[in-house]
């Protein structure tokens, strides 16, 4: 990796992380390891410094994941709900990115809801969500949710759907159910704080 890239980056991640800088007590794994990426790269180690910038880069895309699990809201009324997981891929893996999630159970109905964000796969969700044609060939319908574009697919037979939304063009929740009913699945959807989930 060139030097102009590597420092292009420090600063890109520098930036990335507001308030950091000024962190108060304690020691910040993330900061001391971009100051340790600092100096290599001031030394001319720049492996080193690339290598400790995509440890830094897991350890922010780590802070998110916990911020995001937040945002999974709680079970509906008579619904139960498992803890919510996080998930953290390099961008070796699929191009990277946060994953977090959470089930939800209601005797034999299941609802299961993601949240994805920084990943590759949301071009393709976004290409269906603005032309109709591509999401009418997946089986699916154009819908609002919550002020947000949406692609909805629900077997009424099956009683069982899936709804995909894109957030800020950065995230994709997607809540899938099984035996419920539409306006179930709907209801978990609508559930989001979206306009928080814009923030993170």
């Amino acid at each position: 990796m060139k030097p102009q890239v590597l420092y292009t980056l420090l600063f890109l991640l520098a930036a990335c992380l507001p308030g950091l800088v000024m962190a108060a007590e304690g020691t910040d794994d993330i900061l001391t390891t971009i100051d340790q990426a600092v100096k290599q790269y001031r030394v001319g180690d720049y492996a080193g410094a690339a290598s400790n910038l995509d440890y830094a880069s897991q350890l922010v895309r780590q802070k998110k994941s916990e911020h995001m699990k937040d945002l999974l809201p709680e079970p509906l009324p008579g619904w139960q709900a498992k803890p919510a997981s996080a998930q953290t891929l390099g961008t070796a893996v699929f191009g990277g990115g946060v994953t977090v999630s959470r089930d939800y159970s209601k005797g034999t109905s299941t609802v299961a809801m993601e949240i994805v964000s920084d990943s590759p796969v949301l071009q393709s969700v976004m290409m269906m969500l603005n032309n109709p044609m591509f999401a009418g060939a997946a089986g699916g319908s154009l819908i609002t949710v919550q002020g947000q574009r949406a692609i909805l697919k629900f077997d009424d037979k099956a009683h069982k759907g899936e709804v995909d939304i894109v957030v800020a063009n950065r995230f994709m929740v997607t809540v899938k159910g099984n035996q419920v009913d539409k306006q179930t699945l709907l209801d978990y959807a609508s559930a989001i704080d979206f306009v928080l989930l814009a923030k993170n």
